[in-house]
């Protein structure tokens, strides 16, 4: 539920609201869309199983920034990795080599930026919409086909 406000024009998503996407055993729960801020940005939180993130890439016209509300992030950065960890930020230039994938035990929880709007369709194209009280389920065959397909209209650019 996204709530306009009457003094002008803020966009309020309440806590548990935003449509939500599995992308494969990932959720992304979507706060800022290009649709509701005029193609700003793209927000999310996302919840990332341990082992899961997606393979390299590059967004070539679009920046991104996450911030890591729990867990352990490993982070590729052109051909170097690093590990953010509770509370770390990274900020990921357009154009440079990237992914991300959660090193730790438990499920990861991390918040995501994109400037301008950017990517929040692919999701939503080749995810499925989260139902309250099941599992989400790994990317079968037909999505990873889709993610390798429909990158190019996204203007994602796979990187392995």
């Amino acid at each position: 539920m996204t709530t306009a406000h009457p003094e002008g024009k803020v966009v309020h998503h309440p806590a548990g609201t935003g449509p939500t996407y599995w992308f494969g055993d990932a959720i992304y729960t979507f706060k800022a869309t290009r649709e509701n801020t005029g193609g700003s940005l793209t927000f999310a939180e996302a919840s990332v199983p341990p082992g899961g993130g997606p393979p390299p890439h590059i967004h070539p016209h679009a920046d991104e920034a996450f911030y890591i509300l729990n867990g352990d992030i490993e982070f590729l950065n052109g051909e170097k990795t690093f590990t953010a960890h509770d509370g770390d930020f990274v900020f990921v230039p357009r154009g440079t080599r990237h992914r991300f994938r959660n090193v730790g035990l438990h499920v990861s929880r991390m918040l995501f930026l994109f400037t301008p709007a950017y990517l929040e369709n692919f999701f939503m194209e080749i995810g499925q919409e989260a139902r309250a009280g099941e599992a989400p389920v790994p990317l079968s065959e037909v999505q990873k086909r889709q993610i390798v397909e429909f990158a190019p209209r996204h203007d994602l650019h796979l990187a392995p």
